[in-house]
């Protein structure tokens, strides 16, 4: 019985040992197990945090540009900001710093169980001033003679080569059909008696003008005489029919108004339209601003009593409602055009023809002659040229990139920072090193004998300004990848190995602006840098192997062996001057 008894107490033991490797290994299996899927869990979890710290990051920083661009309240630098986001009020640390140059860095933080992300944005103020050609001109044409144009062309007048060769325009040139130099029909001069605000809601968010043309004439362009209130977005003006004495769904031609030109002083505002129909003579038309709508940010528009015998305005929505003004019987301040010479692009015969698109590009105008082009060429008339016309409709006059309001308040810019009466000269010792701006000379500006001026801010010259005798004017450092405006109500002289630069940084350019309207509002004769010349008003004269960056004006005369060559940061200039400059996006992203 005691064998017995101890071999069943053995087996008992041997039962219970199977039994604990057994847990043994099912918990070692099940942990195997359910390790891997907790760790996958624990990732997804940290995931969805790391996403959610990214969109409160996110969100953060767009309040803040949103706040700055419409000049709301942001607080003070290094504030902590709360928003209501997915239900709950979150608290995002901020950080808001002015870094010089006309610019601000924002940085905001998100932070959801320990999962950190950081989003960094820098803004840039800017005007919106838009170069989008290495060449741009006016009705009085490009000459070249023996020069390259390293970049695309738009000529508003005729693009004409000289008997010489080596005429070059490496991107693609138009010569647009020009607009007529009187305008056909025209309402306003003055003070306007009643100012009009549109784009304040949608009772009010477009205004009309109805109109009948005198001549059978193609429509070109239209003046507009506009002010803003904040910063509205742009908008679209429209020639359209008549339906019942009120405008029609019918759009005949559009273009588009360039709310960066507008501002917060009444200026003509010039809009091109995209295509250019003939308009018939005793039939009504409406001009029409089409608009979005902002309580804020909205445009203002000058009117007359029965000043415009052809037409009356109206105020309202496109495809909604229209109404007479109030009072009743206002007409709206504008200028319409018609008409112009076609577009010619010339070369000298076929044994001095200009070549168009070296690099890549397309030759466009109503007339192409004596034209050697590597793309297409689009004309009506083609004469001696290396490939047979393509048809398209012909090129359309396009607005200069500035508007007078923007010279205005470059002007006031400079103007704040005071002003110096008489002539004001860098060079020789002890003026030979400089820092100046903003401020308005009274008199002649020059640099030359090895002298610099740095330029700390807009500068507005009264009479000339002579860069020459191995000079330099540049943007101080603290401008960054921003740019600057010399305004000269006089010519501008660059010779003798005289430079104009930018900053130093990448995308930093200099514009020197005359309002000169003579044959010789610009003369670069040698020298140059990374400069913009601008004389909407008078002839660019560039010779002597002179080099520059982008050229606008109504006439341009590039002769000598002299080059323009264009950059793609032009498209996109911050000048950070000017009251109402608004603020644009330079960088945005994570940061580590």
């Amino acid at each position: 019985m005691k064998k017995e008894s101890t071999i069943q107490k053995n087996k008992g033991a041997a039962m219970m040992i199977v039994v604990f490797f057994f847990m043994f290994i099912s918990l070692t299996i099940l942990i195997g197990i359910v390790t891997p899927v907790v760790r996958e869990f624990k990732i997804a979890s940290d995931n969805y945090s790391s996403k959610q710290s990214y969109f409160i990051a996110e969100s953060g920083a767009e309040d803040l540009v949103y706040r700055i661009k419409n000049n709301m309240e942001t607080g003070t630098m290094g504030d902590n900001r709360t928003l209501f986001l997915n239900n709950i009020y979150t608290t995002i640390p901020m950080e808001l710093t002015d870094i010089g140059g006309g610019r601000k860095q924002i940085i905001a933080t998100g932070n959801v169980n320990s999962n950190e992300r950081t989003v960094g944005l820098t803004l840039t103020t800017t005007t919106g001033t838009s170069f989008n050609y290495g060449v741009q001109s006016g009705i009085g044409g490009v000459y070249l003679d023996s020069g390259t144009i390293n970049g695309n062309v738009y000529s508003n007048g005729p693009i004409t080569a000289s008997s010489s060769g080596g005429n070059i325009i490496t991107g693609t040139a138009i010569s647009a059909n020009s607009p007529s130099a009187i305008f056909d029909q025209s309402n306003g001069t003055g003070i306007p008696a009643y100012n009009i605000s549109f784009g304040n809601n949608d009772s009010t968010q477009d205004v009309a003008q109805s109109f009948m043309v005198s001549s059978s004439s193609a429509l070109n362009k239209v003046q507009l005489y506009l002010k803003s209130s904040g910063s509205p977005s742009d908008a679209i003006v429209k020639i359209v029919n008549d339906s019942s004495n009120k405008p029609g769904s019918t759009v005949i031609a559009s273009g588009p108004l360039s709310a960066s030109k507008v501002t917060s002083s009444y200026n003509w505002i010039d809009v091109s339209f995209t295509t250019n129909p003939v308009l018939n003579i005793g039939t009504k038309y409406w001009l029409v601003i089409d608009a979005s709508t902002s309580s804020r940010k909205y445009y203002i528009i000058g009117a007359s009593n029965g000043g415009y015998g052809n037409g009356v305005g109206n105020i309202g929505q496109s495809g909604g409602t229209w109404n007479n003004t109030t009072p009743s019987g206002l007409d709206y301040y504008f200028n319409l055009y018609l008409g112009g010479p076609t577009g010619s692009i010339t070369g000298y015969g076929p044994d001095n023809q200009v070549k168009i698109g070296t690099i890549s590009g397309s030759a466009q105008a109503h007339t192409v002659s004596s034209t050697t082009s590597s793309g297409n060429i689009y004309c009506a008339v083609g004469i001696s040229n290396n490939k047979p016309c393509l048809s398209q409709p012909d090129p359309v006059y396009i607005a200069y990139p500035v508007s007078d309001g923007n010279l205005n308040e470059w002007k006031d810019a400079a103007t704040a920072g005071g002003q110096y009466n008489g002539n004001y000269s860098v060079g020789p010792w002890p003026n030979q090193n400089v820092n100046f701006g903003p401020k308005k000379i009274v008199g002649d500006l020059t640099v030359s004998n090895g002298g610099t001026l740095n330029i700390t801010g807009t500068l507005w010259v009264t009479g000339n300004l002579v860069l020459d005798g191995g000079g330099l004017i540049k943007l101080a450092s603290s401008f960054g990848s921003n740019d600057a405006v010399i305004v000269v109500n006089g010519t501008i002289s660059i010779s003798g190995g005289g430079h104009a630069t930018g900053s130093g940084v990448s995308g930093s350019y200099i514009m020197l602006y005359t309002t000169d309207s003579s044959d010789s509002a610009a003369t670069i004769n040698g020298g140059a840098g990374a400069v913009i010349i601008y004389a909407p008003n008078g002839t660019i004269n560039v010779s002597g192997g002179a080099s520059l960056k982008e050229a606008t004006g109504n006439k341009l005369n590039i002769t000598g062996g002299s080059s323009i060559t264009y950059e793609s940061g032009l498209a996109n200039n911050n000048f950070s001057s000017g009251p109402s400059g608004s603020w644009g996006i330079d960088s945005w992203g994570e940061s580590q």
